[in-house]
């Protein structure tokens, strides 16, 4: 393990502070419960100005929320309490299901509104008429907690979020390089790969959070638009890249030598991509002249006749839009670091710019509903058993079930929890029975307490150790119920805070029975999802607005990718994932161009269509992916046929300007030619196109 650096220090200095300032105000001000200031301290501090402000904000608005429904279902409902266990259960999986079904920092807030509810209502289950008074003060404490995190950690050291997401970026950038050189060396495959592309997909999800955060942080409105514009041309590399891989092998496969300028281009690309990132915004000429370089090359329109011609055309294509990405997101980088600059972009397509996310709407509804019936037996457990405080039981298994209710597989996370949720019982047994006895005034106290808590605090931001450090800092300032007078009865502690575990181990039984699928079961939901989505790209329904659709099914592809490598399944890997994306795309590329050709030609681009629908339909209805069907293949070379044909007989009888015609003829034969290798990697060359000799 490597030592805490100076930053990490730093931050549990100031996190111990802010919790210390918060416990001396509440004990000054006779609040019931100062501790929970304390520990909320702990919850909302985070490394980042902006992250801290983002998570005080939506803490204390989740929290007045919380506390509202609490003081407005008690009294109504207190005594009929199986009604109101129903009642809890129901608020909280539907706040967690709002939650859950946002990605941005304000979820937080959702999330907080649905656990306050039964922390605040189940202690005052009891004292029915005391519910305002307890809503009032636990809200009260807590918004103490967040404004000394708040004030210390803006006022004190302040560390800005954007420096991170620079840095962040910076390591995206030299993974897209490895990617690049392997790619443009036509290689498709192999655990390099996979391991890089694995780490570009998880940079790209990692930044979603950070980059809502970064309005909190001090940052210009038109940097943070800058952010997402190059957070959006980052996740568009991927699949560019991935679709250049394929006719690169092709050629390969022709037993042809490359031709040699094309060779110097690749290499040239590869040498941009490890190129030093420019310091300001002007222009890099060594873009112009590999797209100059690019334009050059492009066969003529005798040269399309050949399978090696189409796919050289194809492979150049491509490039060009490798290269203007990779301008953007450079020129973006650039804009970020200096906060100054304009941008072009470079990279444009009739596809870009939607905004919608993918949410596999079920599974996330399942998860809610999960933790809404953990919630409803645990009150029944509680109720039935006449425990009074079994209410801590209920009000942990709560908070466990909705913390890891969007994992895959929440169990483990749940048993951990569990783990450091008794190691918190014991440190604080040792505090209260052991320690502070001897404590005499506040200054003793935080004397006693700085050791521990600054050292587990420095381990807060190193995410392997977030989780277990921050629940050991939390609950062990919880356990101590810190008052202003010591009063300490080891029956008392022991029945009150051994409640807090027993809920959590139910909770860790609930969710291994309710939920024992993992990351396999819901990446197969995704791909399943990905194949309705190829199924809509070539049917003949409308689709509502393809940029949104387009944005999609980007956003679930990244999402497969993480799922998929974590579960080694061989059967859907990666690249096929690429593909079915790949698909996807060229039938709307298709689906534009049909109209705008001959009829022979239409009705072969319908066939294409027509057999893609098919095909997906059945993997669909067999839930796996099947052996594509021969008569395809067909389709797409009869498809390729037609249209060249087309092109060459609309070049002689001038029907339509010769430069449009030739336009059209290259993005169909571009479209069916990547609809051929992405359902058909290294097939032979269509039946009559040989390449040329």
């Amino acid at each position: 393990m490597i030592y805490p650096t100076a930053r990490e220090w730093l931050f549990s200095v100031k996190t111990f502070a802010a919790a210390m300032l918060a416990l001396y105000i509440g004990l000054k001000l006779e609040l019931p419960r100062p501790y929970w200031a304390m520990a909320t301290v702990y919850i909302v501090s985070n490394p980042f100005v902006g992250a801290t402000r983002s998570k005080a904000l939506y803490r204390a608005a989740g929290t007045m929320l919380g506390a509202a429904a609490a003081v407005l279902f008690v009294p109504p409902f207190v005594e009929s309490p199986y009604i109101f266990a129903a009642v809890v259960a129901l608020w909280t999986s539907t706040l967690l299901f709002l939650a859950i079904n946002d990605r941005s920092a304000r979820s937080y807030a959702f999330m907080l509104a649905g656990y306050t509810m039964p922390l605040i209502a189940l202690p005052a289950v009891l004292n029915p008429a005391g519910v305002f008074d307890l809503a009032l003060t636990r809200t009260e404490e807590i918004l103490l907690g967040i404004v000394c995190a708040s004030v210390v950690g803006s006022a004190v050291f302040p560390s800005r979020l954007a420096p991170t997401i620079v840095a962040r970026t910076d390591a995206w950038f030299r993974d897209a390089a490895l990617y690049a050189k392997e790619t443009l060396a036509g290689r498709i495959g192999g655990a390099t790969l996979a391991a890089c592309r694995q780490r570009l997909a998880t940079t790209i999800n990692g930044l979603e959070l950070l980059l809502s955060q970064l309005a909190y942080d001090h940052t210009r409105p038109d940097i943070v638009a800058r952010a997402r514009e190059l957070r959006g041309r980052m996740q568009l590399l991927l699949p560019l890249m991935s679709a250049l891989g394929d006719p690169l092998v092709a050629l390969a496969s022709t037993g042809r030598p490359l031709p040699a300028p094309f060779e110097a281009l690749l290499a040239d690309i590869v040498a941009w991509f490890n190129a030093p990132l420019p310091t300001d915004d002007t222009p890099e000429p060594v873009a112009d002249d590999l797209r100059q370089r690019i334009a050059d090359m492009q066969p003529g329109p005798d040269e399309l006749a050949a399978w090696d011609g189409v796919l050289l055309s194809s492979a150049l294509w491509r490039l060009k839009q490798v290269v203007d990405v990779w301008q953007d997101c450079r020129t973006l980088r650039v804009i970020i670091t200096q906060e100054k600059g304009s941008w072009t972009p470079r990279y444009r397509h009739w596809r870009l710019g939607g905004t919608e996310q993918y949410f596999d709407r079920g599974m996330l509804l399942f998860s809610a509903a999960s933790a809404g019936g953990a919630i409803f037996v645990s009150m029944c457990i509680w109720i039935a058993s006449g425990w009074n405080d079994g209410a801590g039981a209920v009000t942990l298994a709560a908070v466990a079930v909705c913390f890891f209710a969007a994992l895959d597989e929440p169990a483990p996370q749940v048993f951990t929890f569990f783990v450091y949720t008794c190691l918190s019982v014991v440190l604080a047994g040792l505090y209260l029975f052991v320690i502070l006895p001897t404590v005499h005034d506040f200054p003793m106290l935080v004397l006693f307490f700085a050791v521990p808590f600054i050292v587990i605090g420095s381990l807060i931001p190193r995410p392997q150790y977030s989780l277990a450090t921050m629940l050991t800092a939390v609950n062990t300032a919880t356990f101590l119920s810190i008052q202003g007078t010591y009063d300490a009865n080891f029956l008392t502690f022991v029945n009150g805070n051994l409640a807090g575990p027993a809920g959590l181990l139910f909770a860790f039984v609930w969710t291994r029975v309710t939920r024992p699928f993992g990351a396999e079961f819901a990446a197969a939901r995704l791909i399943r999802s990905s194949w309705h989505d190829v199924v809509l790209s070539a049917s003949t329904r409308p689709v509502a607005d393809q940029r949104n659709l387009t944005a999609r099914m980007l956003d679930r592809l990244l999402q497969i990718l993480p799922r998929v490598a974590a579960t080694g399944d061989t059967r859907h890997t990666p690249v096929e994932s690429f593909r079915d994306l790949r698909v996807a795309f060229n039938a709307l590329d298709l689906r534009r161009l049909r109209r705008r050709l001959g009829a022979d030609e239409f009705a072969a681009l319908e066939r294409v269509l027509d057999e893609v629908r098919v095909y997906f339909q059945r993997c669909l209805a067999r839930s796996d992916r099947q052996p594509v069907p021969a008569s395809l293949e067909t389709a797409i070379d009869t498809a390729l046929e037609r249209v060249v044909k087309w092109g060459e007989a609309a070049a002689a009888e001038g029907a339509q300007p010769a430069s449009m015609s030739r336009r059209l003829r290259r993005d169909a034969l571009h479209a069916l030619v990547g609809m051929r290798l992405s359902l058909f990697p290294g097939a032979a060359h269509p039946p009559g196109r040989e390449p040329a000799s």
